[in-house]
């Protein structure tokens, strides 16, 4: 099977030849990939070659003249190194535009802390007006991409290499979805943590929400599903820096006596390459280890 970022090249590539109004800038990531629509629009498949802040100007100022760019590369090169040119260019100068990224938290283990990005998504969070999807399959990345590609709004769409077995239906405006009902708490699993997250809540009495779209946070879904619940307790599950949607998720159930548990990447800085699976086991987002907290924090 395709990767995520497999999928998004060709889809992406596909949509070149469907939307006279959407361009691709890359800095030298995908470059290759790309090379076949490259050939057949080179006005509207632009590497900028290895100048981050390059790459997000010119993308916003595609999107000055009208134009609807996909602006690519790297979490780390695409929100962090650049991240003036985003709140500026698109924020600022108030345009719309999409950003995908590939190796994102721990993708890419041997490319080092250079290479990671846990921060990205909480660091969008400090700027207005950003749509956020975080699929967990292939098919859900293609489905996100194609949905963001017709309007003319910010989103951000991060990808994986980490991914669930199997495609959920999505939609950017349909909420987090219920996959499994229980009334000892809600956990929510976001993007390619579900496999994880079913596997650790088996036989236990909780309901699983499964968030592509996390922002904007799905608060009426989220409260609905707490208010049935026993007791208010909330687990949030994301692929990147842990308690990124706590604030948010707390915000939604202000008006219930709750509890929510943040788990994502920790903030120390893992400093051996190994594997994905061992970063995952490292934070605690492998089955056992999620079960181990989930169970912990959840009222007997």
């Amino acid at each position: 099977m395709d990767t995520m970022r497999d999928r998004f090249i060709s889809t992406a590539s596909q949509l070149l030849d469907e939307e006279p109004r959407l361009a691709v800038v890359l800095a030298d990531i995908s470059a290759d990939g790309f090379a076949p629509a490259r050939r057949t629009h080179p006005d509207r498949v632009i590497n900028v070659g290895i100048r981050e802040q390059l790459l997000v100007g010119a993308g916003a100022g595609m999107a000055l003249t009208g134009m609807r760019p996909i602006v690519h590369t790297f979490a780390s090169f695409l929100v962090e190194r650049p991240f003036e040119q985003v709140k500026l260019d698109f924020g600022h100068q108030d345009v719309g535009g999409i950003l995908v990224s590939a190796a994102g938290s721990y993708d890419w283990p041997a490319g080092g802390f250079t290479h990671m990005a846990p921060g990205d998504v909480a660091l969008l969070d400090t700027l207005d007006g950003w749509t956020v999807h975080v699929p967990g399959h292939p098919d859900e990345a293609e489905a996100l991409l194609r949905e963001a590609v017709t309007g003319d709004d910010r989103v951000y769409v991060r990808l994986s290499l980490q991914e669930n077995r199997e495609a959920r239906p999505v939609s950017g405006g349909s909420g987090f979805s219920v996959v499994r009902e229980g009334r000892r708490g809600t956990v929510i699993a976001v993007g390619p943590m579900l496999d994880n997250v079913l596997a650790a809540t088996e036989g236990l009495d909780v309901t699983v929400l499964y968030a592509t779209t996390v922002r904007p946070f799905d608060a009426e879904g989220v409260r609905r599903a707490a208010g049935a619940a026993t007791n208010a307790d909330v687990v949030i599950v994301e692929p990147y820096l842990a308690g990124t949607s706590s604030a948010t998720a707390g915000e939604a159930l202000m008006d219930l006596p709750h509890r929510v548990l943040g788990l994502g990447v920790g903030r120390a800085e893992l400093r051996r390459y190994g594997h994905m699976e061992e970063h995952l086991t490292a934070h605690g987002l492998d089955p056992q280890g999620l079960r181990e907290r989930i169970s912990g924090f959840l009222r007997p």
